[in-house]
């Protein structure tokens, strides 16, 4: 059984004639009758009662046209989706971030990408930069936006940078370095740092120990196992941290923060993909949206 015998059917079911539906199908009326048929052959079952004056169906024929209507749909469907994909204008993104070095880029691209197209589903999956490595690695992910991964965690990937966002401290409105307008590393060494969880953000560390090589060790007053936490513990007074200069636009008024004068270290922020991995025509798609909101940031 082919579509065509189903179309062939469908046709005579509407128009109870074979010579009408002969001529909409642009075959000959014998032809149509033989391909009708063998249909009926096929699936042993009579679909119309034939008459001089045309056809009539049978139960099983109403019956059978329903169905056959349905799944002539769903096979034009499926066509159209498969085209549709094809242009990346369908399908389902699943796409890990970092939500803050992403804050600027990430919302303005969404909405235009799901503005343009309204057929593409963008899951988004809030994770460390580690589980984002790790999730396009198995193919969980189709990419990720977040921090260049480092070395001993980037193999199988590929990474774009977008942003390259300044490092800057983050205290307390009223603590002394609050009233600096830049402040230097060895002023940092003097107060005790709230920094993030080892295990959960080893990137971070591996940043700290980048930033503060060629210098004594800083103290460590707590790790976080997130941002609202060590937002909190630094506004509460426990010690400053060290964070990316767009964690601002996240954070608000609720600290204060101050460039960093003797440094040129920084977060590269970007699209990351496994190498070996397949983006579909929409995630690409979903990448030039990306790209276009980062070029607009301003640092």
């Amino acid at each position: 059984m082919e579509l065509r015998h189903l179309r062939y059917f469908v046709r005579v079911a509407e128009d109870l004639n074979f010579t009408k539906a002969a001529a909409a199908l642009r075959v000959a009326q014998p032809a149509l009758s033989r391909q009708v048929q063998d249909l009926e052959d096929e699936i042993g079952v009579g679909l119309l009662l034939r008459g001089p004056r045309g056809v009539t169906l049978t139960a099983e024929g109403k019956l059978f046209a329903s169905e056959a209507k349905l799944i002539l749909a769903h096979a034009e469907a499926a066509v159209e989706n498969v085209k549709a994909l094809a242009r990346g204008e369908y399908g389902t993104l699943q796409v890990g971030y970092a939500p803050s070095p992403t804050v600027d880029m990430l919302p303005p691209a969404l909405a235009a990408f799901r503005k343009a197209v309204p057929r593409v589903t963008v899951n988004l999956h809030d994770l460390a930069g580690d589980e984002i490595a790790a999730g396009l690695r198995r193919g969980d992910l189709e990419m990720g936006l977040m921090v260049r991964p480092l070395k001993a965690n980037a193999e199988g990937l590929i990474f774009e940078p977008l942003l390259r966002i300044p490092l800057a401290v983050a205290c307390a409105p009223d603590h002394p370095l609050a009233k600096l307008r830049r402040v230097k590393i060895q002023q940092l060494l003097d107060h005790p740092l709230v920094v993030f969880r080892r295990d959960d953000y080893s990137d971070y560390h591996h940043m700290l120990d980048a930033f503060f090589r060629g210098h004594s060790a800083p103290r460590i007053a707590v790790e976080c196992d997130s941002m609202s936490s060590l937002v909190t513990e630094v506004a509460g007074g426990r010690g400053i941290a060290l964070v990316s200069r767009i964690a601002e636009r996240v954070i608000g008024t609720r600290l204060a923060f101050r460039a960093i004068q003797d440094t040129d270290l920084f977060q590269e922020v970007g699209l990351c993909r496994a190498l070996k991995g397949d983006v579909t025509p929409a995630g690409e798609n979903f990448c030039d949206y990306v790209r276009q909101a980062a070029k607009k940031v301003k640092m």
